[in-house]
Order: structure tokens, then sequence, then C-alpha cells
């Protein structure tokens, strides 16, 4: 059974810093490519950040520079280092593998919800 278990979100002052974590089963997790993404109410999910399982990274525009995303294999986690918050990087935050096209996923866990207060 997939699991993917998100945490770390909360309300944080823009400007702030927030690291989300994901324990994701190992059948997901192993030799996998692993990704972040959000999704606001009435939109999209959208991918924010991926890794490869060798540590190679790629970020969306709107969070390039600022986040961070990182593995570590022996623990089956992914984690996501977000700095200088803004408002608008409100939303659910989930991880699993990295797709192009987050609607090609089915299996999801619950999210880590993040606010940013202007």
């Amino acid at each position: 059974q997939v699991q993917l278990v998100e945490s770390g979100g909360g309300l944080v002052p823009a400007e702030g810093s927030l690291r989300l974590s994901c324990v994701a089963s190992g059948s997901i997790f192993s030799f996998n490519p692993m990704g972040w993404y959000r999704q606001v109410p009435g939109k999209q999910r959208k991918l924010v950040a991926a890794i490869s399982s060798g540590g190679s990274t790629n970020y969306a525009d709107s969070v390039l520079g600022r986040f961070t995303i990182s593995r570590d294999n022996a623990k089956n986690t992914v984690y996501l280092q977000m700095n200088s918050l803004k408002p608008e990087d409100t939303a659910v935050y989930y991880c699993n593998t990295f797709h192009p096209d987050p609607n090609a996923l089915d299996a999801w866990g619950q999210g880590t919800l993040v606010t940013v207060s202007s």
C-alpha cells in the first residue's frame, strides 16, 4: 500500500522559514525521483521541486533560490526547506514520486498546510 506522510507545515509570517518532511513507503521511495507539489483551493496541484535518486534537483521558477529540496535515502524521507516565504506560497504541500503532470499520480498523502501571513 502506498504511504506518504507529510509534516512540518504551519503559520509563518512573510520572509519566515519552514522545513517540510515527507516519509514515503519503500516501494515509492526506492530509486525514484521525488517531488514536492502544492495546491491552492480551487486550483490544480503544481510541481514545486523535484529531486532524483542521485540528488539532482529542479525547481519551479516561483521558488527558485528560496526553496531547497533534499532527500535521505536511508530514511525514505524527502525534505523541503522553504526560506523567504511569501503569502503566495500559502497552499497545501504534498510529496510524491516525480511526474511533470501531477494529475497522472493517483495516490497522495494528506498533505501539510503552509500559511504565510503578510
